[in-house]
């Protein structure tokens, strides 16, 4: 007797079945649409990667989670665990064949064996845009403004909070911790999982009790400030304890200008706050740094968040290239739009099927559903035959259209090429005696 072997999953993976495919890729279509807009290009990378290539820089933390084994050449290898690091590698790799400032945008699955909880799994989707090759603040807020874009064409409402490392560092300098930077960059960044007491104990221990307590202070954690601030009061505040004006709170100055002119006292869901609590854990961040909270759900984390990398692509090449990205995270955002009951709801790739009245007659009604799609509409042919050409005999096909989600079933007539009945599976209603000119009208009217 043959043993089977159960079918499982591993922890934190996971299969999709076609409705739930159907919204991520719908979801998907909209954001590289997004980034098409604004003039990005795709690209592509191996999943997998020389260790070296991916840990050269990605910190202590990265290295725990990253998925690692020796191939069967005996090559220590490792599967991403981002895009960018990938990125910075390609642009190294490839630079004399690329133009700069480079745009590009990569969405693919990345891995990393960290605890699986809502909205976070070991295999996931990211969504990158990168700008690389400019060192402008204004390619900073153009990321920010790619971010916004993104966001209302998904229809969320969000807060995109940044900061900017460079004026962190300075702070930490001007306090005597820079060359605690690392330890106390990671400390900061978890103080919304950890608390302000377990922060707090972290940073004293790191710093000492008084440095702890100013480091709260600057990134307003305390509650002694931040609360209630505008751009201009948080961001004098944090360039005062950092030593005074520096081109780093210059920086967040232009990208103030910036966003004064572009949204011109422009109101709606998606709104920008400086937020000094903001540093990322990632040890290649050096400028600005952002990451996004739904308005409605902003306990779930960050669903899009990134920074300026001004020398990522130094491991691997001698040119000093500046480079700036941000990553949509596709599955935490689907969690939250999950929860919210905001998730556009998966069907079927086309909305019109015809039904397989006679075999012998598939010919005919591939060539019935092309004129479909000629004209714009995605039409299936449905594979297995009734038994007469009774309605009656049809239940099974509309069943089977009802589950995939299909509006309209064609059940053609004697003569498949002309006129046929366009059943409404919705209403359950036949139109008779149509062409596929009249069923394509009636079905984008429909639509609108």
């Amino acid at each position: 007797m043959v043993t089977l072997i159960e079918p499982r999953l591993l922890k934190g993976f996971r299969d999709f079945l076609p409705p739930a495919e159907t919204a991520r890729r719908g979801l998907t279509e909209k954001i590289e649409a997004t980034f098409r807009s604004f003039g990005f290009v795709p690209i592509d990378t191996p999943a997998l990667e020389y260790a070296e290539i991916l840990l050269g820089k990605g910190g202590g933390e990265t290295e725990k989670q990253v998925y690692r084994f020796k191939d069967n050449g005996d090559r220590d290898v490792a599967l991403r665990f981002d895009l960018t690091v990938p990125f910075a590698r390609f642009v190294a790799q490839h630079q004399a064949e690329l133009y700069f400032p480079f745009k590009r945008y990569h969405i693919g699955k990345v891995w990393r064996g960290e605890n699986a909880q809502r909205g976070r799994y070991r295999e996931f989707t990211q969504c990158d845009f990168d700008i690389i090759g400019s060192d402008s603040p204004a390619a900073d807020f153009e990321i920010l403004m790619m971010i916004r874009a993104v966001m209302l064409n998904l229809g969320v409402g969000a807060k995109v909070k940044f900061n900017h490392r460079g004026l962190f560092n300075r702070f930490l300098s001007h306090i005597g911790q820079r060359e605690n930077s690392v330890e106390i960059l990671r400390a900061v960044d978890k103080v919304a999982k950890l608390g302000i007491a377990e922060t707090e104990a972290a940073l004293a221990e790191i710093s000492g009790d008084a440095n702890a307590r100013k480091i709260l202070d600057f990134t307003g954690a305390s509650g002694n400030h931040g609360v209630g601030e505008t751009f201009e009061q948080t961001l004098g505040r944090i360039t005062e304890m950092s030593g005074g004006p520096s081109p780093e709170s210059e920086r967040l100055a232009a990208i103030s200008r910036f966003m004064g002119d572009a949204l011109l006292g422009e109101t709606g869901d998606v709104s920008f706050v400086l937020d000094p609590s903001i540093t990322r854990g990632l040890d290649y961040y050096t400028g600005v740094v952002f990451e996004t909270f739904l308005n409605d759900l902003p306990d779930i984390g960050s669903v899009c968040a990134g920074g300026r990398y001004d020398n990522l692509a130094g491991l691997y090449s001698k040119n000093r290239i500046s480079g700036i990205g941000s990553a949509v995270g596709l599955d935490r955002l689907i969690a939250a739009l999950e929860i919210l009951d905001r998730l556009p709801g998966g069907t079927g790739s086309a909305p019109v099927a015809i039904a397989c009245q006679k075999l012998e007659d598939s010919g005919l009604y591939q060539a019935l559903a092309q004129r479909f799609r000629d004209a714009g509409v995605p039409c299936e042919v449905f594979l297995d035959a009734a038994e007469s050409l009774d309605t009656k005999h049809l239940v099974k096909q509309f069943v089977l259209a009802e589950k995939k989600g299909l509006r309209w079933m064609v059940i053609p007539g004697e003569k498949p090429q002309d006129t046929f009945t366009m059943r409404d599976l919705g209403a359950r209603k036949n139109r008779e005696g149509l062409s596929v000119g009249e069923a394509v009208k009636i079905i984008l009217e429909e639509r609108q």
